[in-house]
């Protein structure tokens, strides 16, 4: 692993960005470097905290049907430790100089999100910047054309996990033979060589890894395939009515397929073509969690499903998901990616937990409003209104990303103390959602 030692913080911030500082930091300019970077930190979270407008409540200007950036950049501003990385500056010592964009992609998302959560004034901010250097690593969103906000997530963490890999060197690819091992320690090498070429603070909190089993049906030959994820995109159930679960997604995603005539693969055992069935289970849950739900038809890109999906927004236990036994598979929602509209056209917003205030916030470009009802009402309400000023109108998600953080204290109610099973009551409460949602583990 590589890393750079330096600061990576500036001597002096541009005081534009930062008013508040240049005298102080005048002031303090004879400290060693240590004491002056821990002093700077120090002076943006307290400032932050002093500061009405200085708690990541913000807009973003619309640039020209750029609402699907602006709604996904809402959602990575307040995913708590992507936003600490940011604004500490702890980025700068990661930075990846072998990078084909030289940094400036995650340089300039940094920089946005300080502005973001650190300007003196509540105006909404111009992602102009940020957007020239996600269009040179990606130029399928040069332009202003409606683009999908579940491509342009995919494609920015790709983006910003290339400049700040800690293996500035990728090793050569080589064939090692992991069959011989048991599933776990398979699973555990497979997630070892993952790492040895992408290993990132980006990695670190979004990706996971799924298990695919293969099962031959005439010898019973299984085998197991363990690739890392960075989102899972979940088929909408059909039951015959217009509401389901997120679980019954969950469910739908990993039941049992089978694979026959056309599809039959090659039995490693049999050497020969046979009947199997496949599955998916997740090998290693993400901190951050974000779950897809296609309502596209598989069939026809211009139709889409308006079903309504329930889910949780606090302990969406998906340990029945898990490989083995999990006690990480636990997740609360803080913030969602929805698209109001048709396949034709629409228009992206975001509804975000604060990680700082922990009060929920609406988002629609550059303007932003706190929700005053309790968190189902809001969220019922987010999703039978195009706009959040405007009561009554009914929309149909076209999709949305899931935005959940991993519970960690979440086990804590399993233990068995002195033969005493301790029960911990879930809660019920559920929200209809048409769009994506974003689970966070809970630190």
């Amino acid at each position: 692993m590589i890393e750079d030692n330096s600061s990576g913080v500036p001597e002096e911030p541009p005081a534009a960005a930062f008013p508040f500082l240049k005298q102080e930091m005048r002031r303090k300019a004879s400290m060693s470097g240590s004491v002056l970077v821990s002093t700077f930190v120090g002076l943006l979270i307290n400032q932050a905290k002093n500061s009405k407008s200085a708690q990541g409540l913000v807009g973003l200007r619309n640039l020209g049907n750029t609402c699907f950036m602006n709604s996904i950049l809402q959602c990575l501003s307040n995913t708590h430790s992507l936003r600490d990385y940011c604004l500490h500056n702890s980025h700068r010592r990661d930075l990846n100089n072998n990078s084909r964009t030289n940094t400036a992609l995650m340089e300039e998302f940094a920089k946005l999100l300080q502005t973001m959560w650190m300007s003196s004034n509540s105006d909404a901010v111009s992602p102009s910047e940020f957007k020239t250097q996600i269009q040179r690593y990606a130029p399928r969103f040069v332009g202003y054309n409606q683009q999908d906000a579940q491509e342009f997530l995919r494609f920015l963490l790709d983006g910003l996990h290339n400049e700040v890999n800690r293996v500035s060197v990728r090793p050569r690819g080589t064939s090692e033979d992991f069959d011989h091992l048991r599933d776990e320690e398979k699973g555990k090498k497979m997630w070892s060589k993952y790492l040895e070429r992408e290993d990132s603070k980006i990695v670190d909190l979004f990706v996971g890894q799924l298990r695919s089993s293969l099962t031959c049906s005439h010898c019973g030959f299984c085998s197991t395939v363990f690739d890392p994820f960075w989102d899972l995109s979940l088929p909408i159930a059909k039951k015959g009515y217009s509401e389901v679960s997120l679980m019954d997604c969950m469910r739908l995603f990993t039941k049992e397929d089978v694979l026959d005539g056309d599809e039959k693969p090659t039995c490693y055992r049999c050497k020969a073509r046979r009947r199997c069935t496949k599955k998916f289970t997740v090998q290693r849950f993400p901190k951050i969690l974000v779950l897809h739900l296609k309502r596209f038809s598989e069939a026809r890109r211009t139709s889409k499903l308006s079903t309504y999906v329930n889910f949780p927004m606090k302990e969406l236990d998906l340990r029945e998901f898990a490989s083995g036994n999990s006690t990480n598979a636990v997740y609360n929602l803080y913030a969602v990616s929805n698209h109001s509209g048709t396949t034709m056209g629409g228009h992206y917003t975001a509804y975000c937990r604060n990680p700082t205030s922990g009060e929920w916030y609406s988002f629609n470009d550059s303007r932003y409003a706190s929700t005053r009802h309790t968190q189902q009402d809001v969220l019922h309400l987010w999703i039978n209104t195009f706009d959040l000023n405007i009561i009554g109108q009914s929309i149909a998600g076209l999709g949305g990303w899931l935005f959940f953080i991993r519970c960690l204290f979440y086990f804590c109610f399993c233990f068995s103390v002195s033969g005493l099973k301790n029960q911990h009551t879930k809660h019920t409460n559920t929200n209809k959602m048409q769009f994506i949602c974003l689970f966070l583990l809970t630190t």
